[in-house]
Protein backbone atom coordinates (compact mmCIF):
# COMPACT_ATOMS: atom_id res chain seq x y z
CA UNK A 1 0.00 0.00 0.00
CA UNK A 2 1.78 3.42 -0.98
CA UNK A 3 1.06 6.10 2.14
CA UNK A 4 -0.37 8.27 -0.33
CA UNK A 5 -3.79 6.22 -0.29
CA UNK A 6 -3.89 6.50 3.71
CA UNK A 7 -5.89 9.64 3.99
CA UNK A 8 -9.42 10.28 4.10
CA UNK A 9 -11.20 10.04 0.48
CA UNK A 10 -14.53 12.37 1.22
CA UNK A 11 -16.92 9.38 1.82
CA UNK A 12 -19.68 11.55 2.42
CA UNK A 13 -20.22 9.65 6.18
CA UNK A 14 -19.36 10.97 9.27
CA UNK A 15 -18.11 9.75 12.97
CA UNK A 16 -21.50 8.77 14.19
CA UNK A 17 -23.34 7.21 10.77
CA UNK A 18 -26.09 4.49 11.26
CA UNK A 19 -26.29 1.61 9.63
CA UNK A 20 -29.17 2.83 7.42
CA UNK A 21 -27.23 5.64 6.12
CA UNK A 22 -23.94 3.32 5.55
CA UNK A 23 -26.18 0.71 3.48
CA UNK A 24 -28.53 3.00 2.26
CA UNK A 25 -29.33 0.83 -1.81
CA UNK A 26 -27.06 -1.79 -0.97
CA UNK A 27 -28.60 -5.18 -1.53
CA UNK A 28 -26.44 -8.23 -0.18
CA UNK A 29 -28.68 -11.21 -1.22
CA UNK A 30 -26.85 -14.00 -2.58
CA UNK A 31 -24.28 -12.90 -0.86
CA UNK A 32 -22.48 -14.88 2.54
CA UNK A 33 -20.89 -13.37 5.66
CA UNK A 34 -18.63 -14.80 8.70
CA UNK A 35 -18.67 -12.43 11.40
CA UNK A 36 -16.51 -13.20 14.45
CA UNK A 37 -18.01 -11.97 18.05
CA UNK A 38 -21.35 -11.32 16.10
CA UNK A 39 -23.36 -12.39 19.23
CA UNK A 40 -22.22 -9.25 21.48
CA UNK A 41 -21.80 -5.53 21.13
CA UNK A 42 -21.17 -4.25 17.81
CA UNK A 43 -20.92 -7.53 16.38
CA UNK A 44 -24.68 -8.47 16.76
CA UNK A 45 -25.13 -4.89 14.95
CA UNK A 46 -22.76 -5.81 12.25
CA UNK A 47 -24.26 -9.29 12.01
CA UNK A 48 -28.37 -7.45 12.19
CA UNK A 49 -27.79 -4.81 9.16
CA UNK A 50 -25.77 -7.36 7.18
CA UNK A 51 -28.46 -10.34 7.73
CA UNK A 52 -30.97 -7.49 6.90
CA UNK A 53 -30.02 -6.66 3.51
CA UNK A 54 -30.15 -10.30 2.83
CA UNK A 55 -26.65 -11.74 3.82
CA UNK A 56 -26.55 -15.69 4.87
CA UNK A 57 -24.61 -14.81 8.13
CA UNK A 58 -22.57 -17.59 9.97
CA UNK A 59 -21.74 -16.56 13.18
CA UNK A 60 -18.78 -18.36 15.59
CA UNK A 61 -19.89 -18.97 19.17
CA UNK A 62 -18.09 -19.79 21.89
CA UNK A 63 -21.00 -19.60 24.21
CA UNK A 64 -24.06 -21.14 22.63
CA UNK A 65 -26.78 -20.60 25.05
CA UNK A 66 -25.67 -16.76 24.54
CA UNK A 67 -25.55 -16.49 21.14
CA UNK A 68 -29.23 -17.64 20.83
CA UNK A 69 -30.37 -15.94 23.35
CA UNK A 70 -28.87 -12.33 21.56
CA UNK A 71 -29.30 -14.09 18.13
CA UNK A 72 -33.10 -14.84 18.72
CA UNK A 73 -34.68 -11.66 17.91
CA UNK A 74 -32.11 -10.95 14.80
CA UNK A 75 -34.09 -11.32 11.99
CA UNK A 76 -32.95 -13.03 8.64
CA UNK A 77 -31.08 -15.80 7.39
CA UNK A 78 -28.35 -16.03 10.68
CA UNK A 79 -26.82 -20.04 11.52
CA UNK A 80 -24.20 -20.53 14.09
CA UNK A 81 -21.22 -22.85 14.92
CA UNK A 82 -18.99 -23.73 18.23
CA UNK A 83 -15.71 -22.09 17.50
CA UNK A 84 -13.53 -20.46 20.31
CA UNK A 85 -10.86 -18.24 18.91
CA UNK A 86 -8.38 -19.14 21.34
CA UNK A 87 -8.61 -22.87 20.30
CA UNK A 88 -7.03 -23.45 17.51
CA UNK A 89 -8.57 -27.16 16.80
CA UNK A 90 -12.11 -25.50 17.77
CA UNK A 91 -11.07 -22.98 14.70
CA UNK A 92 -10.05 -25.77 12.14
CA UNK A 93 -13.43 -27.28 13.23
CA UNK A 94 -15.78 -25.02 12.61
CA UNK A 95 -13.41 -23.66 9.32
CA UNK A 96 -14.48 -27.24 7.88
CA UNK A 97 -18.07 -27.13 8.67
CA UNK A 98 -18.47 -23.81 6.82
CA UNK A 99 -16.81 -25.48 4.18
CA UNK A 100 -19.09 -28.02 4.14
CA UNK A 101 -22.08 -25.57 3.99
CA UNK A 102 -21.08 -23.23 1.67
CA UNK A 103 -18.89 -22.81 -1.87
CA UNK A 104 -17.90 -19.52 -1.63
CA UNK A 105 -17.70 -16.97 1.19
CA UNK A 106 -17.75 -13.35 0.20
CA UNK A 107 -17.36 -11.58 3.94
CA UNK A 108 -15.20 -12.79 6.41
CA UNK A 109 -15.47 -9.77 9.56
CA UNK A 110 -12.98 -10.67 12.25
CA UNK A 111 -14.34 -8.60 14.96
CA UNK A 112 -14.24 -10.58 18.14
CA UNK A 113 -11.91 -9.80 20.81
CA UNK A 114 -10.22 -9.18 24.16
CA UNK A 115 -8.88 -6.21 25.68
CA UNK A 116 -7.21 -5.16 28.60
CA UNK A 117 -7.25 -8.67 30.44
CA UNK A 118 -5.21 -9.94 33.10
CA UNK A 119 -2.19 -11.82 31.56
CA UNK A 120 -3.08 -15.08 30.43
CA UNK A 121 -1.72 -18.05 27.36
CA UNK A 122 -3.93 -19.51 24.97
CA UNK A 123 -2.35 -22.28 22.08
CA UNK A 124 1.66 -22.95 23.23
CA UNK A 125 1.53 -20.55 25.57
CA UNK A 126 0.68 -17.16 23.04
CA UNK A 127 0.02 -13.98 25.63
CA UNK A 128 -3.59 -14.07 25.36
CA UNK A 129 -4.51 -10.95 23.53
CA UNK A 130 -2.39 -11.61 20.84
CA UNK A 131 -3.64 -15.08 20.77
CA UNK A 132 -7.12 -14.55 20.35
CA UNK A 133 -7.32 -11.21 18.60
CA UNK A 134 -4.10 -11.85 16.00
CA UNK A 135 -3.46 -15.53 16.08
CA UNK A 136 -6.95 -17.10 16.19
CA UNK A 137 -8.31 -14.98 13.49
CA UNK A 138 -5.03 -15.12 11.54
CA UNK A 139 -5.82 -19.26 11.31
CA UNK A 140 -9.10 -19.23 10.73
CA UNK A 141 -8.68 -16.60 7.77
CA UNK A 142 -6.17 -19.17 6.77
CA UNK A 143 -8.42 -21.76 6.64
CA UNK A 144 -11.27 -19.82 5.02
CA UNK A 145 -9.10 -18.47 2.22
CA UNK A 146 -10.06 -21.02 -0.23
CA UNK A 147 -13.99 -20.34 0.39
CA UNK A 148 -13.27 -16.63 -0.60
CA UNK A 149 -10.72 -17.42 -3.46
CA UNK A 150 -14.17 -18.49 -4.74
CA UNK A 151 -16.05 -15.86 -4.28
CA UNK A 152 -16.29 -12.96 -6.68
CA UNK A 153 -14.73 -9.64 -5.10
CA UNK A 154 -14.66 -11.01 -1.61
CA UNK A 155 -13.74 -8.70 1.27
CA UNK A 156 -11.89 -9.21 4.67
CA UNK A 157 -12.79 -6.71 7.36
CA UNK A 158 -10.39 -6.97 10.74
CA UNK A 159 -11.01 -4.74 13.92
CA UNK A 160 -8.07 -2.84 15.04
CA UNK A 161 -8.37 0.06 17.28
CA UNK A 162 -6.80 3.58 18.20
CA UNK A 163 -4.77 1.55 20.79
CA UNK A 164 -2.61 0.31 18.07
CA UNK A 165 -1.17 4.21 18.80
CA UNK A 166 0.09 2.60 22.31
CA UNK A 167 2.87 0.57 19.89
CA UNK A 168 4.36 -1.69 17.05
CA UNK A 169 5.06 -5.42 17.53
CA UNK A 170 7.49 -5.99 20.55
CA UNK A 171 9.62 -8.67 18.19
CA UNK A 172 12.21 -8.70 20.79
CA UNK A 173 9.43 -10.05 23.21
CA UNK A 174 5.56 -10.44 21.41
CA UNK A 175 4.45 -12.80 24.02
CA UNK A 176 5.27 -10.41 26.70
CA UNK A 177 7.46 -13.10 28.49
CA UNK A 178 8.55 -10.44 31.07
CA UNK A 179 7.07 -7.26 31.93
CA UNK A 180 3.45 -7.84 31.15
CA UNK A 181 1.53 -4.34 30.60
CA UNK A 182 -2.46 -5.42 29.53
CA UNK A 183 -3.06 -2.12 27.51
CA UNK A 184 0.33 -2.21 25.39
CA UNK A 185 -0.12 -6.00 25.04
CA UNK A 186 -4.04 -4.81 23.80
CA UNK A 187 -2.09 -2.03 21.51
CA UNK A 188 0.20 -4.72 20.08
CA UNK A 189 -2.27 -7.14 18.88
CA UNK A 190 -4.16 -4.09 17.55
CA UNK A 191 -1.26 -3.14 15.47
CA UNK A 192 -1.66 -6.96 14.46
CA UNK A 193 -4.81 -6.43 13.00
CA UNK A 194 -3.79 -3.52 11.30
CA UNK A 195 -0.92 -4.96 9.68
CA UNK A 196 -2.60 -8.79 9.27
CA UNK A 197 -5.18 -7.01 6.64
CA UNK A 198 -2.42 -5.31 4.73
CA UNK A 199 -0.89 -8.63 4.04
CA UNK A 200 -3.63 -9.94 3.90
CA UNK A 201 -4.99 -7.35 1.05
CA UNK A 202 -2.25 -7.82 -0.91
CA UNK A 203 -2.87 -12.19 -1.28
CA UNK A 204 -6.39 -11.11 -1.92
CA UNK A 205 -5.85 -9.15 -4.81
CA UNK A 206 -5.00 -11.53 -7.62
CA UNK A 207 -8.96 -12.95 -7.26
CA UNK A 208 -10.47 -9.66 -6.84
CA UNK A 209 -10.23 -9.12 -3.23
CA UNK A 210 -9.58 -6.72 -0.62
CA UNK A 211 -8.82 -6.78 3.07
CA UNK A 212 -9.35 -3.62 5.58
CA UNK A 213 -8.53 -2.71 9.20
CA UNK A 214 -11.03 -0.60 11.38
CA UNK A 215 -11.34 1.45 14.14
CA UNK A 216 -14.84 0.88 15.16
CA UNK A 217 -14.89 4.14 17.49
CA UNK A 218 -15.34 4.19 21.65
CA UNK A 219 -18.36 2.20 22.58
CA UNK A 220 -19.03 1.04 25.84
CA UNK A 221 -19.46 -3.13 25.37
CA UNK A 222 -19.04 -5.82 26.95
CA UNK A 223 -15.58 -5.80 25.38
CA UNK A 224 -14.92 -3.73 28.42
CA UNK A 225 -15.47 -6.36 31.08
CA UNK A 226 -12.11 -7.21 32.61
CA UNK A 227 -11.79 -3.68 33.43
CA UNK A 228 -13.08 -2.63 37.44
CA UNK A 229 -15.18 -0.30 37.50
CA UNK A 230 -12.98 1.85 39.37
CA UNK A 231 -10.73 1.83 36.39
CA UNK A 232 -13.26 3.04 34.12
CA UNK A 233 -13.59 5.61 36.49
CA UNK A 234 -10.10 6.55 36.38
CA UNK A 235 -10.09 6.95 32.80
CA UNK A 236 -12.90 9.29 33.07
CA UNK A 237 -15.20 6.95 31.40
CA UNK A 238 -17.78 6.32 34.21
CA UNK A 239 -18.91 8.75 37.06
CA UNK A 240 -18.90 8.65 41.00
CA UNK A 241 -21.71 6.32 40.69
CA UNK A 242 -21.21 4.29 37.98
CA UNK A 243 -22.88 6.47 35.20
CA UNK A 244 -21.67 7.19 31.85
CA UNK A 245 -21.37 11.21 31.82
CA UNK A 246 -22.97 13.01 29.16
CA UNK A 247 -19.70 14.35 27.96
CA UNK A 248 -18.46 10.67 27.36
CA UNK A 249 -21.50 9.59 26.13
CA UNK A 250 -21.51 12.44 23.21
CA UNK A 251 -17.86 11.58 22.49
CA UNK A 252 -18.74 7.65 22.37
CA UNK A 253 -21.12 5.92 20.22
CA UNK A 254 -24.07 3.57 20.19
CA UNK A 255 -22.93 0.34 19.04
CA UNK A 256 -25.19 0.43 15.84
CA UNK A 257 -22.95 3.41 15.37
CA UNK A 258 -19.82 0.91 15.99
CA UNK A 259 -20.71 -1.02 13.09
CA UNK A 260 -20.85 1.67 10.41
CA UNK A 261 -17.20 1.93 9.51
CA UNK A 262 -17.23 -1.97 9.52
CA UNK A 263 -20.41 -2.06 7.43
CA UNK A 264 -18.84 0.39 4.77
CA UNK A 265 -15.75 -1.86 4.69
CA UNK A 266 -17.41 -4.51 3.73
CA UNK A 267 -19.42 -3.48 1.17
CA UNK A 268 -18.67 0.20 -0.37
CA UNK A 269 -17.23 0.86 -3.98
CA UNK A 270 -15.24 3.65 -3.08
CA UNK A 271 -12.66 1.51 -1.47
CA UNK A 272 -11.90 0.06 -4.85
CA UNK A 273 -8.78 1.33 -5.17
CA UNK A 274 -7.74 1.03 -1.15
CA UNK A 275 -7.26 -2.46 -0.30
CA UNK A 276 -4.96 -2.62 3.50
CA UNK A 277 -5.93 1.04 4.38
CA UNK A 278 -6.91 1.36 7.68
CA UNK A 279 -10.17 3.04 8.46
CA UNK A 280 -12.15 4.70 11.12
CA UNK A 281 -15.61 7.11 11.07
CA UNK A 282 -16.81 6.06 8.02
CA UNK A 283 -13.47 7.18 5.77
CA UNK A 284 -10.22 6.28 5.31
CA UNK A 285 -7.65 7.60 8.49
CA UNK A 286 -5.19 9.64 7.74
CA UNK A 287 -1.48 8.60 8.31
CA UNK A 288 -0.17 10.85 10.91
CA UNK A 289 3.53 10.64 12.72
CA UNK A 290 4.16 9.02 14.99
CA UNK A 291 4.06 11.06 18.21
CA UNK A 292 1.57 13.28 16.94
CA UNK A 293 -1.33 13.71 20.55
CA UNK A 294 -4.61 13.49 17.94
CA UNK A 295 -7.17 10.81 18.87
CA UNK A 296 -7.39 10.16 15.43
CA UNK A 297 -5.22 9.13 12.88
CA UNK A 298 -3.47 5.88 11.79
CA UNK A 299 0.21 5.95 13.13
CA UNK A 300 3.20 4.38 10.58
CA UNK A 301 3.73 1.24 12.42
CA UNK A 302 0.24 -0.07 11.60
CA UNK A 303 0.25 0.20 7.68
CA UNK A 304 3.95 -0.36 7.16
CA UNK A 305 4.39 -3.33 4.11
CA UNK A 306 7.72 -4.46 5.37
CA UNK A 307 6.40 -4.78 9.15
CA UNK A 308 2.93 -6.73 7.32
CA UNK A 309 5.09 -9.29 5.85
CA UNK A 310 7.63 -9.74 8.52
CA UNK A 311 4.16 -10.53 10.87
CA UNK A 312 2.80 -13.23 8.45
CA UNK A 313 5.97 -15.13 8.23
CA UNK A 314 6.30 -15.45 11.76
CA UNK A 315 2.60 -16.12 12.44
CA UNK A 316 2.96 -18.82 9.90
CA UNK A 317 5.91 -19.69 12.28
CA UNK A 318 4.03 -19.82 15.08
CA UNK A 319 1.18 -21.40 13.66
CA UNK A 320 2.95 -24.10 12.23
CA UNK A 321 4.55 -24.97 15.66
CA UNK A 322 1.38 -25.30 17.25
Amino acid sequence: MRATLQQPIGSGLHRKSEPDEVLEGVDLHGRTAVVTGGYSGIGTETVRALAARGARVVVPVRDPAKAASTLAEVEGDVTTGEMDLADLASVRRFAAAVADQLDHLDLLVNNAGVMACPEGRVGPGWERQLGVNHIGHFALTSALLPLLRAAEAPRVVALSSIAHRMGGIRWEDPQWTEGYDKWRAYGQAKTANALFALALDRRLAEDGGQAFSVHPGGILTPLQRHLPTEEMQALGWLDADGNVPPAVQDAFKTPTQGAGTTLWAATTSQLADHGGCYLEDGDVAQLVEPDARTMTGVRPWAVDPEQAERLWTVTEGWLADA
